[in-house]
């Protein structure tokens, strides 16, 4: 709990400090775990997810409430071409709005894609890759995010994840509801 707290005071103390100059991705290390963090407006969110989605090699599992992000898009999609599994779970009442845009997009380019339809919103902002890498923060996969909004990224290897991957079941999904 008290390293939670540190990192939510970390994270905000650098948010407040930054949001008056433009900002960069910062290394740091919790708990002997390296991690990067990302802030925007324009502080490199985008390039750093990316970054970390290149270097895939197994897996990338995306769970996202808003997903408008082209580069991330084509991210994810290149990796599917190269062979990484890719799977993405969103939002139903975004997609709705969006007229199922995003979906249809991952969709014609063979990513599977779920729609959470089993709560009121799926308001997750997260990446998991090779059960390794932990992406996530406030951070939605938008253009918006990157431009205009305080936002922030965390980019990390936790050790448990590192010696054995990420461990459990994962919820079983029904079939991707968007195919060709």
């Amino acid at each position: 709990m008290k390293k939670l707290t540190l990192l939510i005071i970390i994270l905000s103390s650098s948010l407040f400090a930054l949001s008056y100059a433009e900002t960069f991705g910062a290394e740091l290390t919790l708990d002997n775990t390296p991690a990067q963090v990302y802030f925007s407006p324009g502080g490199g969110c985008t390039k750093g997810i990316i970054k970390e989605i290149e270097a895939a090699t197994r897996e990338i599992l995306v769970q996202a409430y808003s997903f408008t992000s082209t580069p991330i898009k084509n991210a994810l999609v290149n990796a599917q071409k190269r062979g990484v599994s890719v799977e993405i779970l969103l939002d139903k009442g975004e997609q709705k709005n969006q007229k199922f845009r995003t979906a249809s997009a991952f969709s014609k380019n063979r990513v599977p894609v779920y729609v959470d339809e089993k709560h009121s919103n799926a308001h997750n902002k997260v990446m998991i890759i090779d059960r390794e890498t932990v992406i996530t923060g406030s951070f939605n996969f938008t253009y918006a995010a990157e431009s205009n909004n305080a936002e922030n990224v965390l980019i990390n290897e936790p050790p448990c994840c590192k010696q054995q991957g990420i461990r459990g079941k994962r919820p079983v999904l029904k079939e991707p509801c968007f195919t060709l």
